[in-house]
């Protein structure tokens, strides 16, 4: 079986990766490595390393035995381009990713110039999604980054969103999704920020996806922007 996902824009998770590290102000308050030390407390045998970087092998082939249609977020407990996976590895997972073809395979990265490079001497399947996470402006050259992939869909998470975005131009782009940070210690993410997002999608006809406001009690905050809920996707 896969593992259902409470995350609003996947339905299901696959990890042949876990753990990471900290690269930029959006992994403050990693919500990956709270759970990850939690399992690991709990005897989970796939955390025994904590959120140290660790590959599974033995779970590459588990999307083959999905029978079901569903869009999979690849390596929601990691990055699949973090500088301990191996390309032979990100290789093999792809491989998976071809040839479970009926699925959607949905790729977050804040690693983007790894990505970019990887790009260069490869060709994205076109079940996969890639996408790049922008916390503030001063991570926006990852926007550029992924422009340059041959992905067929080529996606932004701006969350946790923690600062304004200047000037996003967003053509080339397919998808965007904005979120507020949750959990212990959560960094408030102010309107204007999220309405200049918006209106940047807007101009350009890129679907908008609002995920929450975010704050230690998300489903208080609630998820409506502009009075209503967002859920656009790419098709």
């Amino acid at each position: 079986m896969s593992i259902n996902s409470t995350i609003e824009w996947t339905e299901s998770t696959w990890n042949p990766v876990t753990g990471c590290s900290k690269i930029s102000p959006g992994c403050k308050n990693c919500y990956a490595e709270r759970f990850a030390k939690r399992l690991k407390g709990m005897g989970n045998k796939l955390y025994e390393n904590g959120f140290r970087v660790t590959l599974h092998k033995n779970v590459l082939e588990k999307p083959l035995t999905w029978q079901k249609q569903q869009r999979i977020f690849v390596n929601s407990m990691s990055d699949l381009f973090h500088e301990e996976v191996p390309d032979e590895f990100i290789i093999k997972v792809i491989d998976i990713m071809r040839r479970a073809d009926w699925h959607i395979f949905q790729i977050l990265t804040k690693r983007s110039d790894r990505l970019m490079n990887f790009s260069e001497h490869f060709t994205w399947p076109d079940n996969v999604w890639v996408g790049v996470s922008i916390e503030n402006s001063d991570y926006s050259y990852r926007l550029e980054h992924v422009k340059k992939i041959n992905a067929n869909v080529k996606f932004i998470s701006f969350e946790p969103l923690i600062g304004e975005i200047e000037n996003a131009d967003f053509s080339d782009i397919d998808w965007v999704i904005v979120g507020g940070e949750s959990g212990p210690h959560a960094r408030g993410m102010q309107h204007e920020w999220v309405k200049s997002i918006f209106d940047n999608c807007y101009s350009v006809g890129v679907p908008f996806f609002f995920k929450q406001w975010g704050g230690f009690n998300k489903k208080k905050n609630g998820r409506q922007f502009l009075g209503k809920t967002w859920d656009q996707m790419p098709f």
